[in-house]
């Protein structure tokens, strides 16, 4: 299935466009049947000549109604803009445009509608130069009569093309779902609708309601009026949820994957345009009210209202709702709208967890400086390089890819200061043997807050011989292991690197050269920990394992435990029992286990 939206002034035949391609009646709502104007969404679909499916999100064209336009255009990838040869290019029709290019809608197509009222060359040619100025850019047209059927046909084609000519999303990205409907069916229970840009919706599937991130159930899928198992983007989604009433839904929530997104209520964005101190910001379906902090010419920071998931990349819409357009349309001597009247800035987010802006003089220009630098896509590296620590899903729930390797747990760290930190480490044990020296090492959280660390497990994975780790101390350990021993024990650990807990079978340990006395010589020196006889881990591993069997569903089967781990029942038993002897788990009467 493909999504196009409607965009085009009030009163240009939109919707009887809508009626005629599809059969269907968009507008919903008695008064706007009544009123002949449509005031919120419609939604219609058709089969296309050329076999695909397409639904239309029918948008008002009211500017009293623009929010509810832009919660409709929002989540989808094209547009229909829609002029009528009679009036020509209105002031509507300019302001949903700079909506459009504010939210860098990259395709579209222009239809020129009540041809049999005027003749349509004027409002082609006029309408045509708007757009070419715009991310859509040069767009297809087609000329036609809602009422007489003339162009139809043309239109059908043109729409064909247009399907095929736009990219096909990820079927395997994270879901966002932008809910811009929600109602109760009798028999069924709460149901919201929306555009799904990208990724599956699954009936029995688990989601995140946010910005809340209440969990919530698939109970059932509809899509085109047809029920589904399966909906894959992009596409219009009815998603029957279990157990949510509906005082608890709105226009502008999202369901989104589990763990896979971040809400924020600060975000640096790159702007285009001006915005006013307090405005609006429009992201997908919601609307949320926002302040905004002027950093630099084209850089600012936006305080919302309310949390909203939000990637780097995302596009939003700052609109002041307190600025109308005259009610007659006022323009310019040329025909233009008055650019006075227009309220719309284009805001691409870059950082969603920004640092804090110190109130020092020059705060915001180098906070400026450094936006001006950064990619308005996802970078990891460039994320890391900047952070210098972040974890692994904190760092993809913005919508970056890991450039490295955990250094432990799902901590990345920056390989230049990872190898910075080591050295800090060995002097700050180094200093604290002068000037302690009747203690046994330096305490491990000591040295994490000496380091500015997050977490003790990236202490332990600092320690290398000469260091060791005992007690809960680090020291200079003694004299280094042996070279062949050493570089043993360096391979060993280069293989528990990718698999952490794929402790090494006793053949394995042999060929390496590593018999109990090498293994008691390595443990000593911290380079590994035993958890039991022929089992051999790093330190940090064992430090983080509780982590990472903390975000299995709860409790879990040694089995389960086996599988999150990815290691054999030879590892996963004995480290489970070592576990719950320490108290980090607690096994329950039928064999299976909490994290407390």
């Amino acid at each position: 299935m493909h999504v196009v939206a409607t965009a085009g002034h009030v009163d240009h035949g939109k919707s009887t466009l809508i009626r005629a391609l599809t059969g269907m009646e968009p507008d919903r709502w008695a008064e706007e049947r009544r009123r002949g104007m449509t005031i919120d969404l419609g939604f219609a679909w058709t089969r296309l000549p050329c076999g695909k499916d397409l639904a239309f999100v029918d948008v008002p064209g009211h500017e009293r109604f623009v929010p509810n336009m832009l919660a409709g255009v929002g989540p989808v990838p094209a547009v229909m803009f829609v002029v009528a040869a009679d009036e020509g290019w209105m002031p509507q029709s300019a302001e949903h445009l700079e909506a459009l290019d504010a939210l860098g809608v990259r395709h579209g197509l222009l239809v020129v509608t009540r041809c049999d009222l005027a003749d349509p060359a004027e409002a082609l040619a006029r309408a045509t130069g708007q757009i070419a100025a715009t991310t859509l850019g040069q767009v297809p047209a087609v000329t036609v009569s809602g009422l007489t059927g003339a162009g139809l046909d043309d239109l059908r084609s043109a729409l064909g093309r247009l399907v095929a000519r736009m990219p096909i999303p990820d079927p395997n990205a994270d879901v966002r779902f932008w809910i811009d409907r929600a109602f109760t069916i009798r028999g069924a229970g709460t149901v919201v609708t929306g555009t799904l840009g990208a990724g599956r919706l699954r009936v029995c599937d688990e989601l995140l309601l946010a910005p809340g991130m209440r969990p919530v159930r698939v109970r059932g899928l509809q899509s085109l009026g047809t029920p589904v198992q399966e909906a894959a983007g992009v596409s219009r989604v009815a998603v029957n949820l279990r157990g949510v009433p509906l005082a608890d839904l709105h226009r502008g929530q999202s369901l989104v994957t589990p763990g896979r997104w971040l809400t924020a209520t600060v975000i640096d964005v790159r702007l285009r345009g001006a915005a006013p101190g307090q405005c609006a910001l429009h992201l997908g379906s919601a609307q949320v009210p926002a302040r905004v902090r002027a950093l630099g010419p084209d850089a600012a920071r936006l305080t919302l209202s309310e949390p909203l998931p939000v990637r780097i990349g995302d596009r939003g819409l700052l609109r002041d709702p307190g600025r109308h357009r005259d009610p007659g349309g006022h323009r310019d001597p040329g025909g233009h709208s008055d650019p006075r009247k227009h309220s719309i800035a284009a805001g691409m987010v870059l950082d969603v967890r920004p640092p804090p802006l110190w109130r020092r003089r020059g705060a915001a220009a180098a906070r400026a400086a450094e936006l001006a630098t950064m990619p308005e896509h996802p970078d990891g590296a460039a994320e890391l390089q900047r952070r210098l620590i972040i974890r692994t899903r904190d760092l993809t729930a913005m919508g970056a890819q890991p450039p490295v390797l955990p250094v432990a747990g799902d901590w990345l760290v920056e390989p230049a200061s990872w190898s910075a930190l080591r050295e800090r480490l060995a002097r700050l044990v180094a200093e604290h043997r002068v000037t302690s020296p009747l203690e046994h090492g330096l305490p491990i959280e000591v040295a994490r807050q000496r380091l500015d660390l997050p977490a003790t497990g990236l202490v332990v994975a600092l320690v290398e011989p000469p260091l060791a780790l005992a007690d809960g101390r680090i020291s200079e350990g003694g004299p280094a292991l042996p070279e062949p021993v050493a570089r043993a024990v360096a391979a060993l650990r280069e293989e528990l690197t990718t698999e952490p807990y794929a402790a090494p079978a006793a053949a394995r340990l042999a060929a390496l050269g590593l018999g109990s006395r090498e293994l008691a010589a390595a443990v000593r020196a911290g380079a590994l920990a035993k958890v039991a006889e022929g089992v051999y881990l790093l330190p940090a591993a064992l430090a983080e394992v509780t982590d990472v069997l903390a975000r299995m569903p709860q409790p879990f089967t040694v089995s389960e435990a086996r599988e999150a781990l990815r290691t054999t029942r030879r590892v996963a038993v004995p480290l489970l029992e070592s576990l719950d002897a320490q108290g980090r788990t607690q096994r329950l009467p039928d064999s299976r286990r909490l994290v407390r």
